[in-house]
């Protein structure tokens, strides 16, 4: 299938039946797979090499801010036979968690609902899991219970009341430089911190859910998806992000339009 532009009405043609050589963009074939990113990257339509930067912008726009997928039944086909080509290339039933970047393009939530007819993954916004490190919390009545109120054998507080200040001052300090981080680096650095035991006494998440995220992250296969891959920018974060937590389950990303040569500078 192709998709061409008249230039005198000034819109773009859909025609799911033949490929012609004034395609501005094709569904993939043999490039469908490539390594990017250090991670298996597929995508379902490029752009012919002769379509100019006007008309790529002017498409992707078309595409990313459609009023109503719903009501366009040539961009809803358009988005289903990409996700269709993905099934064949990977088995959608071994991705536990779907993660994609929050946007104003109503794309990556038709993909997803589209997905749901082939799995059933779990849903998260990549604005979800990095606003996480402001849920960050310590358990400060627990901790003087525990340890600052400690006693000694002759009955004698442990700690003064200066150094019960102190204690909590550093806390206090350390709960503000948790809140600006990057949660996933947090978690890495209590992962392999020695006073983990500790820590994760004390430090918690706001809910049951945050912590089930992090779980989720750390244990499950990720499917990436975004609508289109112009620069990289946006996968590399989320990436760079889940990396952290997980290193050795798989994640795979997929874009419903992305660059060869893109794809390349980002290995």
């Amino acid at each position: 299938m192709g998709i061409t532009y008249d230039s005198i009405l000034q819109r773009f043609v859909f025609d799911f039946e033949h490929d012609g050589g004034e395609d501005i963009v094709s569904l993939t074939g043999n490039g469908y797979q490539v390594e990017a990113f250090g991670k298996c990257f597929y995508y379902g339509y490029e752009f012919a090499e002769q379509v100019d930067g006007a008309v790529r912008s002017a498409f992707i726009k078309h595409v990313k801010f459609s009023e109503s997928i719903q009501d366009n039944p040539d961009l809803a086909m358009f988005i289903k036979k990409a996700v269709d080509n993905l099934s064949h290339q990977i088995n959608l039933y071994d991705y536990n968690l779907v993660v994609m970047p929050e946007s104003s393009s109503k794309v990556n939530e038709y993909m997803l609902r589209y997905i749901y007819r082939f799995a059933q993954p779990t849903l998260r916004k990549m604005e979800l899991v990095k606003n996480l490190p402001a849920n960050i919390s310590f358990d400060m009545d627990a901790y003087e219970q525990q340890y600052l109120d400690d006693v000694l054998e002759n009955g004698r507080a442990r700690y003064t009341e200066a150094q019960k200040e102190e204690v909590k001052n550093s806390i206090n300090q350390m709960l503000d430089l948790i809140h600006k981080k990057d949660y996933f680096t947090i978690a890495k650095d209590v992962k392999k911190s020695r006073f983990r035991p500790y820590m994760m006494q004390f430090l918690k998440f706001a809910s049951k859910a945050d912590e089930e995220l992090c779980a989720t992250i750390r244990q499950q296969n990720v499917l990436v998806i975004d609508d289109v891959a112009t620069s990289g920018s946006t996968i590399n974060e989320i990436l760079r992000t889940l990396r952290i937590l997980n290193e050795d389950n798989e994640i795979t990303i997929f874009s419903l339009i992305g660059r060869k040569d893109l794809m390349a500078d980002a290995n």
